[in-house]
């Protein structure tokens, strides 16, 4: 790079971060540290109806649990600062009002309401709704007349004939035709700055090199480069990166599930899971690997290898992405997460996640089945019931598998009375009844665990049998056969 690498990450503080800005955060982040730049945080709380403190507090909150540190910006601090677009409202004035005496913007006093009016004429006529230039042919003296009379006016930036085009980082080269492009206000009446001028004058004063940001924004590009040239400024790269879709191909909403990074967090996805899947979002290495630390994902990150085609969100992939992060972590980690998972929604009680040690035992033997913590009690809450509800499909199988299962779980219960409650002795008893019976082994095992836990699924049997011990194994065999033998209907659940 001839010069050094500064990207930014400029969030509206109107909601809570979600994922196509987390998206577009991080692939900044990871392009500064690839080439050692910097990388920074501006809040662009212009918007005074929607800006809120709380949602800049969320941005904060869901980029630092990501791990994205930023080098600039809002609780750091930094040479081109503030670093909040509220308080930088003279600089935009001051550039708004050279523009306008280079010729470059002019005054505009229409009426909100007719402005409406005009681009709805314009539309039934089936021409852009472009404003129309009513206040550009306002003779200079009339238009300084008005504004030192206290006319309320906007400003608007004048745009030129002809084309814009720019190579883009991602997209290549780019045109747009200038016809299509409006003449766009700049400052509001209220002296507040739109996106497109805001941006332009900060990331040129904060000296932005690159500008890496969703393809939403290709349309803004025309109309920022025009400004940069106007003010007599260069333009930073721009490279836009592609939309996000859901499953079904429409664009990412709430429809789909979980949008916000803050919900997937609280839902039980690891921060490191969010990363990794995030950076796959229209981003690949080799087309086959998978899995990468952020520490590595600083290390191979480039704009060459982002797609220009919209990224699916696919839910199964990062429930299965998670579960190969979550089975990684170190035992003590993965109950101390589904402790606090539980603590939070009260899913036991204090007494039950008092005695940690079980709970080792019975997240060890949930194994791979648990991909988050929300996960932990759909094969372990048989643990924690005096008696067991069975699921009524588990429950209507086995009713009609016919009458030797109650036989069976009787039999079982009675074998291990007499033996070691320990793994291999388990199996030996209930293997060797099934051989006994002339039955498979899944003819003993699958009366038992529906009888044991209410359920089809379950950690294995005799991880099941220790962790509920002798006697209560025993009692629910017995109870299990009681039910069977009277073939009553499913229990409701």
């Amino acid at each position: 790079m001839s010069a050094p690498v500064r990207v930014r990450f400029a969030p509206s503080p109107t909601g809570y971060l979600h994922v196509g800005g987390a998206r577009t955060a991080l692939f900044n982040y990871l392009y500064a540290r690839r080439h050692g730049g910097v990388f920074v945080l501006r809040i662009e709380d212009t918007d005074r109806e929607r800006s809120t403190e709380e949602s800049t507090q969320a941005i904060y909150e869901a980029m630092s649990w990501l791990g994205l540190a930023w080098d600039e910006g809002p609780g750091v601090g930094g040479a081109f600062g503030p670093y909040h677009q509220s308080e930088r409202l003279s600089t935009y004035a001051q550039w708004a009002e050279w523009l306008m005496k280079e010729g470059h913007a002019y005054r505009c006093f229409c009426d909100p309401e007719d402005l409406k009016a005009r681009r709805e004429a314009a539309m039934t006529r089936g021409e852009p709704p472009k404003y129309d230039r009513t206040c550009l042919r306002l003779p200079a003296g009339e238009s300084d007349a008005r504004a030192a009379k206290g006319a309320a006016f906007a400003l608007r930036f004048k745009m030129l004939d002809g084309e814009t085009s720019w190579e883009d980082g991602v997209r290549g080269q780019v045109t747009f035709q200038n016809a299509v492009l409006d003449d766009l206000v700049i400052l509001r009446t209220d002296r507040h700055p739109t996106y497109n001028f805001a941006a332009v004058v900060d990331d040129h004063l904060m000296e932005i090199s690159h500008v890496i940001r969703g393809d939403d924004h290709i349309s803004n590009t025309p109309r920022q480069i025009r400004i940069y040239d106007a003010l007599g400024w260069t333009p930073p790269i721009f490279a836009h990166v592609p939309m996000i879709l859901g499953p079904d191909g429409t664009r990412l909403s709430k429809r789909h599930g979980a949008t916000s990074v803050t919900m997937f967090r609280d839902e039980g996805f690891l921060p490191q899971t969010m990363v990794n899947f995030l950076a796959l979002l229209g981003w690949a290495f080799d087309g086959e690997r998978e899995i990468f630390t952020l520490k590595e994902l600083e290390e191979v990150f480039s704009l060459d290898r982002v797609s220009k085609n919209p990224a699916i969100f696919n839910y199964e992939k990062l429930e299965w992405m998670n579960g190969e992060y979550f089975r990684a972590l170190p035992l003590g980690e993965r109950v101390d997460l589904v402790i606090a998972h539980l603590r939070a929604t009260q899913g036991l009680p204090e007494a039950a996640l008092a005695d940690r040690a079980f709970l080792e035992r019975a997240v060890e033997a949930a194994g791979d089945r648990v991909k988050r913590p929300q996960h932990f009690l759909d094969y372990s809450a048989y643990l924690f019931v005096d008696q067991v509800n069975p699921d009524p499909a588990a429950w209507s199988d086995l009713v009609a598998k016919g009458p030797g299962a109650p036989g069976r779980l009787r039999k079982l219960a009675e074998a291990l009375q007499t033996v070691d409650f320990e793994h291999d002795a388990l199996e030996k008893a209930t293997r060797g009844l099934a051989a006994a019976e002339g039955v498979k082994a899944g003819e003993v095992i699958m009366p038992a665990r529906i009888a044991l836990t209410g359920k089809k699924v379950t950690p294995g049997i005799f991880d099941v049998m220790l962790l509920l011990g002798k006697e209560r194994t025993i009692r629910r065999l017995r109870e299990g056969a009681d039910r069977l033998e009277t073939a009553s209907p499913a229990p409701a659940s």
